[in-house]
């Protein structure tokens, strides 16, 4: 119970979970000046959940003044924070003391998954003292929105990332080598693939080309080493191919401890974070290209923190202001246990058990659907070994360039055409 007074106002709470993403400050300031010309006082949680943990010292009271001109600005004036499961578990009844002390009876999450899981742990163990909304952001774009309406941060990093492709694919023609670019994207290529159509790269792989299951990591480094072959046969002596950072995870780790030197844990397992994706199909193409007698000069690139906490472009910024009016207009209407969309011109709640899986607890994973129009689009604008480059003068060409017989090349690189 709240040790309140019935004459002081109603305490609406904000925190924020994850990694930063373009219109986090934006959702803050329009929650906070909607429940202020409601009547409600509004605090902020400073440094995510884990500022829950050390008690009331991580509580920056919000006024309009303070969010009045951050909505256009990016990272998050509350910061934000990632935990282990197992430790937000461990600390979790703290959590929860420490938000009924606070006297919060409404809560505004902002966050992906985990912070999702979190509102509705809250929500549920606080038994309608505390009403909690949750307002989806994520530059990876993958949260399962209903009518494919993208999360917020996802147009803003997608902007940010198309004007750095744009510079290195300039540079990539004038020094005449190629970029091999890793960006954000652990279970879906949508950023991926979005910078990559929009700049015009040569190449963009995305998990979801790839089907389920276990993924040859030479079969990767094939596909980029043909694009690299192709683009010669063309002319071309320089390119730049975008990578999903999620294709690591599907790797066959024993395959792949073949060809890299990679770091095993106490286990005995790989340390799948120490892949470095880039670096790793640079030198194994460069070794493929030099047994051909090619000389290409690769340059792997990260490209991701640059991203997350970029100043939102302008349709973030109408979108979160969205969001966070209608998070607040949906809580002091009697609501809690839902998501905040923007969807078909509307302003919805979708409740919590709609956006997650059953099966596996965790929010609904949207992917890039590989046999929509979208796709198919993105995917014919690609450089990239095709089905008819293994037939008549397009072989022989390609064949030569590899220093190879046809029936040599046919048989080296035809297997990356299928999608397993």
């Amino acid at each position: 119970m709240s040790n309140k007074s019935n004459t002081e106002k109603e305490l609406v709470g904000i925190i924020v979970g994850g990694g930063p993403a373009p219109g986090i400050n934006g959702i803050i300031s329009a929650v906070t000046i909607e429940a202020i010309n409601q009547g409600k006082e509004v605090v902020g949680i400073v440094g995510g959940f884990k500022g829950l943990f050390d008690g009331k010292k991580n509580i920056m009271p919000l006024t309009i003044d303070d969010v009045s001109r951050i909505h256009d600005k990016g990272g998050s004036i509350l910061r934000t924070s990632r935990d282990t499961p197992g430790n937000a578990k461990a600390k979790f009844k703290t959590l929860m003391a420490t938000l009924k002390s606070i006297g919060i009876k409404y809560l505004v999450t902002i966050g992906g998954d985990g912070t999702l899981h979190m509102a509705n742990w809250i929500e549920k163990e606080a038994q309608c003292a505390i009403s909690v909304v949750h307002t989806p952001k994520t530059i990876d774009n993958d949260i399962q929105l209903p009518g494919g309406f993208s999360t917020f941060g996802y147009q803003t990093a997608r902007h940010v990332g198309v004007g750095i492709v744009d510079n290195i694919i300039e540079d990539a023609r004038t020094t005449g080598r190629w970029y091999f670019i890793t960006t954000m994207g652990r279970h879906a290529g949508h950023l991926a693939l979005g910078m990559g159509e929009a700049a015009g790269a040569t190449i963009s792989l995305i998990p979801e080309e790839f089907g389920e299951g276990k993924l040859s990591f030479k079969k990767v480094a094939d596909i980029l080493t043909g694009s690299i072959i192709k683009r010669l046969s063309m002319g071309k002596d320089h390119g730049v191919a975008i990578l999903a950072e999620g294709i690591s995870e599907m790797f066959d780790l024993e395959e792949l401890s073949r060809h890299e030197n990679v770091e095993r844990n106490e286990k005995g397992e790989i340390r799948l974070p120490e892949v470095q994706l880039g670096r790793m199909l640079r030198n194994f193409v460069g070794e493929t290209l030099k047994s051909m007698g090619i000389k290409v000069g690769i340059v792997d690139k990260n490209i991701g923190y640059e991203l997350r906490a970029a100043d939102p472009i302008p349709f973030d910024v109408e979108y979160v202001r969205n969001l966070g009016y209608g998070a607040i207009r949906y809580l002091l209407q009697g609501g809690t246990g839902s998501m905040i969309i923007f969807y078909e011109g509307n302003i919805k709640a979708v409740p919590f058990i709609e956006m997650i899986d059953h099966t596996t607890g965790k929010m609904k994973i949207r992917k890039v659907d590989v046999n929509a129009e979208t796709y198919e689009v993105a995917r014919k604008y690609m450089i990239r070994l095709e089905k008819e480059d293994f037939e008549g003068e397009q072989l022989k060409k390609l064949a030569k360039i590899a220093k190879m017989t046809p029936e040599k090349f046919k048989k080296r690189f035809e297997y990356v055409l299928s999608n397993t």
